[in-house]
């Protein structure tokens, strides 16, 4: 598989297990939204924000970096959080929204990304100002990753409320290796 089509991969499985995890997060009432229930994010809430503060803070960087894709200059428009903890928005229904335009816009951006885009060097200030210097690829699968592991803990939350979620793999969405 060609890393354009691992990172188009991921970007629609990100979209998909997000809808999933809204989906069944939406029959659960505020009181169990936000109650803290011992995660590193406190709540589903807390959890579900720092997803979409931890995506906008890379897509605004990586809209430095993308600059000649069109796609990847509404990032500029995005929120500017300054703490990974920081509540984007305070009911399920608002960031549902703003996390379903984030996931459309991510699709149509990495589906503009060149296998040569991914090779090139990102440079980037973390939010405490420190400059970095990494491989494009190499964050884009950063991400990713990052966004799967705080969906894990997502779900775990949910079952701790006896939401059924489904299944979650993403090995669903890898096509099949077929030779003919």
């Amino acid at each position: 598989m060609h890393r354009t089509t691992h990172i188009r991969l991921m970007a629609n499985y990100n979209q998909w297990m997000n809808n999933t995890l809204f989906t069944a997060s939406q029959g659960l009432s505020h009181e169990q939204l936000t109650t803290n229930q011992g995660a590193f994010f406190g709540s589903i809430l807390g959890t579900l924000n720092h997803i979409a503060v931890g995506d906008t803070i890379w897509l605004k960087r990586f809209a430095g970096h993308t600059a000649k894709h069109p796609e990847s200059q509404v990032f500029h428009t995005l929120p500017s959080p300054s703490k990974l903890n920081q509540f984007l928005f305070n009911t399920l229904p608002e960031l549902s929204g703003y996390r379903s335009m984030l996931d459309a816009q991510i699709i149509r951006w990495v589906e503009a990304i060149s296998d040569g885009d991914l090779d090139e060097t990102v440079v980037y200030a973390n939010m405490k100002g420190v400059i970095a210097h990494k491989n494009f690829f190499a964050l884009l699968m950063h991400f990713f990753n990052h966004q799967t592991h705080h969906r894990g803990q997502v779900s775990t939350l949910l079952s701790q409320n006896g939401v059924d979620f489904g299944d979650t793999d993403l090995v669903l969405l890898i096509p099949d290796d077929i030779e003919c």
